[in-house]
């Protein structure tokens, strides 16, 4: 396992980690037995870097991992995020950065992990009522009072990375990045580079979209996060699987799995990347961790692009109601 920067203070983490959010159900039923044995996979592979957040699941996600901690030595750096609200009634979403309100949310967090303080605190999406310098301000108080060891934004723009930087070292960010979300390309990962950021691509395997079994959206039950996205839904989900099947033989031709590729392209594109993918597989885990040794020459990053070209992906990454709180740039 190679490792890589996570935070300004020297920090590092295996160079990807383990994205928790389908700990919570949003890809499908699971258990927790399910989910420690994924914790174990992940540990003995090298993988040490864990993300979740307090509304996986409405904090399912983070009680099934501070259970596995409590049972197993904690060899493990944890992420978690707060900064969405959501009505336990109808799921509907509000963002809160309030301080006060991070503090209540920290301080549960921290109670569901079992841990005193989180390696790194994630601001989940920004409220645009409240400037983000006051954000940052409250977040070095957090870090002061030694309940977080780094800070960190998802989802945010260049412009306003910068202006937190300014107030204080901002760690790590956030956003969607994989061979069919490419627009972190357009100055996200450059002003991470130039800060000292680390950037976290998260569903660097495009939602399942690149690995050896793409989903089937005719099996997506009711609630399911892809339900409705539009890249997941025809006639989009058809043209995107016509450039998919090029992708799965080229991996093929190489010798490697879709995943394998999909990865070691990403860790390709900064030595400041550390991806996220999720999975409750060992199998699939294993295959993410191969991305790491995986020889990625100039020839094969040529031959992506030849079959990926930036914007081949059909249809948008979110549906409507799924984009506020993303910034947009660019």
């Amino acid at each position: 396992m190679h490792f890589r920067q996570l935070r300004q203070d020297g920090k590092k983490v295996s160079a990807f980690g383990l994205g928790c959010w389908s700990f919570a159900g949003s890809y499908g039923p699971t258990t927790e037995t399910e989910t420690h044995s994924t914790l174990s996979a992940a540990r003995d592979l090298g993988v040490d870097f864990l993300d979740t957040a307090n509304v996986y699941g409405m904090g399912v996600s983070e009680s099934v991992i501070g259970s596995y901690l409590k049972a197993n030595q904690n060899s493990f750096t944890i992420a978690t995020k707060a900064g969405i609200s959501r009505d336990p009634a109808t799921g509907a979403r509000t963002f809160n950065n309030q301080a006060a309100y991070l503090r209540t949310e920290l301080e549960g967090s921290l109670s569901r992990l079992g841990l005193e303080q989180v390696d790194l605190y994630y601001m989940h999406r920004r409220d645009v009522d409240i400037p983000i310098e006051d954000v940052m301000e409250t977040l070095l108080a957090f870090k002061a009072e030694g309940k977080i060891g780094g800070i960190g934004f998802s989802e945010i723009s260049p412009a306003s990375l910068r202006r937190a930087n300014a107030v204080g070292g901002v760690d790590a960010v956030q956003s969607e990045y994989s061979l069919w979300t490419r627009q972190p390309e357009m100055g996200m990962i450059q002003t991470c580079k130039a800060l000292g950021v680390a950037f976290v691509p998260f569903s660097p395997l495009g939602r399942g979209m690149f690995t050896p079994t793409p989903p089937d959206p005719a099996t997506f039950e009711k609630g399911h996060f892809r339900t409705g996205t539009p890249r997941f839904s025809e006639p989009n989900f058809g043209h995107n699987m016509t450039f998919i099947s090029q992708f799965q033989s080229l991996a093929q031709a190489l010798d490697t799995s879709p995943a394998t590729l999909a990865i070691a392209w990403c860790l390709a594109q900064g030595d400041h990347l550390i991806p996220i993918p999720g999975t409750r597989s060992a199998a699939h885990l294993a295959e993410c961790v191969e991305g790491c040794s995986f020889e990625m020459t100039q020839e094969i990053k040529d031959a992506i692009d030849d079959i990926l070209p930036i914007g081949w992906a059909h249809g948008d990454r979110y549906a409507p109601e799924q984009w506020p709180g993303v910034e947009g740039y660019c």
